[in-house]
């Protein structure tokens, strides 16, 4: 089993899920642009969700390919595995609540455990360079 592809799928799916779920918003509420900016609108939430999504997906999986080119050690490929389920943890941690405007913890968990997956992941990359 490829971890590093599944890890990618996985993030993939997320993108284009996010991305359907802003349109079906954005149909269900005859907004064609734009949208008010209410933390309790499921537009708005819709919006925010895939747009942080694409902020940070598109370099994980960048990281997570260049990774999975060789062989790792577990602590890279558990953490390639966590910075997945990180991501979908935030943005259900912006989905779920009735509001964005309180913080929640899915979405703590899910946005610390990004940057912390991703410093790794860049560690570990950066490792690799220097030791081929």
């Amino acid at each position: 089993m490829s971890v590093y592809l599944i890890c990618i799928s996985l993030l993939g799916l997320l993108v284009f899920a996010l991305g359907f779920n802003v349109s079906m918003a954005r149909a269900k509420s005859g907004a064609v642009f734009g949208g008010d900016v209410d933390p309790t609108s499921r537009l708005y939430k819709a919006q925010r969700a895939h747009g942080n999504t694409i902020e940070y997906v598109p370099m994980l999986a960048i990281l997570i390919f260049a990774l999975g080119q060789v062989e790792q050690s577990s602590w890279v490929v558990w953490t390639m595995v966590a910075a997945t389920f990180c991501r979908y943890l935030f943005a259900a941690g912006i989905l779920l609540p009735a509001s964005m405007a309180k913080p929640n913890p899915m979405r703590f968990v899910g946005a610390l455990g990004t940057y912390v997956t991703g410093f790794l992941l860049v560690v570990a990359l950066i490792f690799q360079a220097f030791n081929r």
